[in-house]
This record gives structure tokens, C-alpha cells and sequence, in this order.
């Protein structure tokens, strides 16, 4: 690297961040060189796309066909009353614009499935799975496994918040964690059935773009082959070994 990577205007807006020896100026060289994508805009995408946009990374995909609903609101921080029965992407790339127009923001308007993952993942060095639907975890899954992409993957329940890098160097996948049952018929608790502490996701969020932080910047110690789970109703933090399965590595189709 030429050391010209960076702006001067970029040095200065990042300046704290450069001061941390791990990071330093090659870190953010990294981070504005790299491309990550974020499936799902919202309670956990929302704090994500934030932290990840102010971080400086260089090109952030959001992937979210969904439009806004007031029930949302109380957790997905990036939408306002304003906002209700607009588009999530539309609206969250313009917040993210507002943050910091030094990153390019690309929207996926559409209903992310097996027919358009390969296409859209190949452009991205990392990929985030914010979503509430287990099949669509699978799709993401299959996908980073045939790609050999790094999917960095929360999920929420009440007062409880797991995060966990899967597919990171050839270590365990989402499916080692989670075996695909047999019966599909089964169904995802999801806020409006179950409820939800609006703080949870933001806590959550957080976390994961920490990891995709570090995963950039290949500093610390990477959450993979290993799941975190927090309760923040208990303060309590535990940490689960999750076994790799070298059969889930061939993956031979995304239906």
C-alpha cells in the first residue's frame, strides 16, 4: 500500500479510530477497500449498517424488500414516523448517506432467495445474515460456502442475543450449528408473535459489526466455531464450541 489510500479528509474523520495501534492506517486502508453486504435492514441490520457506515468500510450492500410499519419502530433506530409504508432500503441508504457520505451504499430492493444469492454475494468480501427466517439463513449459508465467504450471522429472541462468525477460514458453517430439520414445516418466532426488548437489537447489532470490523482488519480473536449468547434481562454472557462438520462444506445445490 502507498499510504495514499486514505484522504486527508478521510485521516481526519477517522482519526480515533487510526490511533488504536490495531487498527493504525493499514486497518482503515482495509476497512475502505472492503465491500460487505447486510441482509435484512431491520432491528438488527438498522445498528449494523449504522456502525458500519461510520467506520468507514468502502462499499456496504443492504439487501431489504420489506417497507416500514409502526411497529417497528420501537427497535429499528434508522426509521421514523415519517417513514411508515416506505421502502426500508430506500429509506436506510439515505440515513446512511447523511452519516457519512464517504461510503458507497448499494440497495437490493427485492426478496433475497436462492435464485439471486450467488449473484448478489459474489461482490462482497463479507456478508451479514440480520435476518428472521431460518430458511433464508440456510440460503445465505449454502451461499458463503459455495462462494467461501464469511458469514457473519445474529439472531434475537426476548431478552436473548446470540452472534457467531460462520464459514471463517474454512470453520464451522450455520448448518453445523443449526442442522436443517427434516420437517420443514416450521415457522420462526418473530417479534409479532413472540415480542421483543427494543434494546436487544441494537445491542446485538453491535456486536456483529464488530466482528465484521475485525474481520477486516484481521485483528482479535474471531467468533468462529463458537456461538455467543447474552441475556441482557440476567447480564449473563456464555460461550458455546459449535462442532465443524466437514460433509456441511459440500454444498452441492442453493433449493
Amino acid at each position: 500500500m502507498d499510504g495514499k489510500i486514505l484522504s486527508p479528509r478521510e485521516i481526519r474523520r477517522y482519526s480515533k479510530q487510526i490511533m488504536i495501534p490495531e487498527i493504525g492506517v493499514k486497518g482503515q486502508e482495509k476497512l475502505k477497500q472492503a465491500k460487505v453486504l447486510v441482509i435484512g435492514a431491520g432491528g438488527l441490520g438498522c445498528p449494523v449498517l449504522q456502525y458500519l457506515t461510520v467506520a468507514g468500510v468502502g462499499k456496504i450492500g443492504i439487501a431489504e424488500f420489506d417497507t416500514v410499519d409502526e411497529t417497528n419502530l420501537q427497535r429499528q433506530v434508522l426509521y421514523g414516523s415519517v417513514d411508515v409504508g416506505k421502502l426500508k432500503s430506500v429509506i436506510a441508504k439515505d440515513r446512511l448517506d447523511h452519516l457519512n457520505s464517504l461510503v458507497e451504499l448499494e440497495i437490493y430492493n427485492l426478496r433475497y432467495d436462492a435464485s439471486n444469492s450467488l449473484r448478489i454475494l459474489s461482490n462482497y468480501d463479507v456478508i451479514v445474515d440480520a435476518t428472521d427466517n431460518i430458511e433464508t439463513r440456510y440460503i445465505i449459508n449454502d451461499a458463503c460456502v459455495t462462494l467461501g465467504k464469511p458469514m457473519v450471522h445474529g439472531a434475537i429472541y426476548k431478552y436473548e442475543g446470540v452472534i457467531s462468525v460462520f464459514n471463517y477460514k474454512g470453520g464451522a458453517t450455520y448448518r453445523c450449528y443449526n442442522p436443517q430439520a427434516k420437517n420443514k414445516d416450521f415457522k420462526t418466532p418473530v417479534p409479532s408473535r413472540v415480542g421483543l426488548f427494543g434494546v436487544l437489537p441494537g445491542i446485538i447489532g453491535t456486536y456483529i459489526a464488530n466482528e465484521v470490523i475485525k474481520i477486516i482488519t484481521e485483528t482479535g480473536d474471531i467468533l468462529f466455531n463458537r456461538v455467543l449468547l447474552i441475556n441482557i434481562l440476567n447480564n449473563t454472557f456464555n460461550t458455546f464450541s459449535v462442532t465443524n462438520v466437514p460433509e456441511n462444506h459440500n454444498i452441492k445445490s442453493l433449493d
